[in-house]
């Protein structure tokens, strides 16, 4: 007598359960990539569709690469935890998500840190700075805010709430962020074709360049994740800050630099902060080894609705 066939969803679920990483990894990929096609592919990227996306608060970003961050490594995540770890996971991954309770150092190191290493990196480049308008502080504020909804909604929940706790346990703290880091940085690629990524003008070494810094800061954000209990939110205001820096106060902090070395900026200040949170953690970053993320045994109740 022929065996019953599990239904899909067991399936589906056996499947993510065994291979979490990559399942996470391809599904964020496929469904950012696709969601970014007609922002490559419009008159904003590579000019093949008559297509333009309209410009909100000063760029066609909001529209053009936001909805492929939510549909990639956010939508992912959730997906997936909530096959493999039903309520039960989704309540561990959620916690992470709004585990703000830190210690006040933290955030004053993170807030203040960043900006001031990016400022520092800054000056070699630029010769000299200028004292901003108070308007600058307040963009900052705001876009800090504003950036921490979007970009860092979009994108932490699934890199380091979802992929860190299962690469972890498996490779250590050190390799599993450079294994995630690189992987980060690739998912950026098909937004160098657009606005995003200055297109027509970058070359495959600005690539390059981004994705090392991406496995740079990659390192720093596993440290501070992991010291803070897996505070999301601050691996999260981590990430925000840099982008936040350089978008609102990097030019008004310093009018005669060429846009062209943010890059180096990017890269050398992130590669700096990593090898000493290397040295200083021996490579632990951090981590206690706590018990890998586990998957609920074949019999236990799939999440309903």
């Amino acid at each position: 007598m022929a065996g019953t066939q599990s239904p899909p969803w067991h399936r589906l679920r056996e499947f993510a359960a065994h291979r979490p990483l990559a399942s996470f990894f391809v599904l964020s990929f496929a469904l950012s990539w696709l969601a970014w096609a007609p922002y490559v592919l419009s008159e904003n990227g590579l000019g093949v569709i008559p297509l333009s996306f309209p410009v909100i608060l000063g760029s066609t970003q909001l529209l053009g690469v936001l909805p492929g961050a939510y549909a990639g490594p956010l939508l992912s995540a959730f997906v997936l935890t909530a096959l493999i770890g039903g309520r039960a996971g989704l309540r561990r991954w959620l916690g992470r998500v709004t585990r703000w309770k830190v210690n006040w150092r933290w955030y004053v190191g993170v807030l203040g840190g960043v900006p001031l290493a990016l400022a520092v990196t800054s000056l070699p480049f630029a010769g000299g700075w200028s004292v901003p308008a108070a308007s600058v502080l307040i963009a900052y504020l705001v876009g800090l805010a504003f950036q921490l909804v979007t970009t860092g909604l979009a994108e932490e929940p699934g890199w380091r709430d979802f992929a860190l706790p299962y690469l972890q346990p498996k490779y250590g703290p050190l390799r599993g962020t450079l294994i995630l880091g690189p992987l980060w940085g690739v998912w950026h690629l098909p937004l160098f074709f657009t606005e995003w990524g200055g297109w027509p003008h970058f070359s495959v070494v600005e690539v390059l360049e981004f994705c090392a810094a991406a496995t740079a800061i990659s390192v720093v954000m596993t440290w501070v994740f992991n010291r803070t209990g897996e505070s999301l939110p601050l691996a999260a205001l981590l990430h925000i800050s840099v982008n936040n820096f350089f978008s609102t106060a990097w030019l008004p902090l310093f009018p005669t630099m060429d846009p062209r070395d943010l890059a180096h900026v990017f890269l050398i200040a992130s590669a700096v902060a990593a090898v000493v949170t290397v040295l200083a953690t021996r490579g632990r970053l951090g981590y206690r080894n706590p018990a890998p993320v586990s998957t609920p045994p074949r019999g236990d109740r799939l999440p309903t609705g």
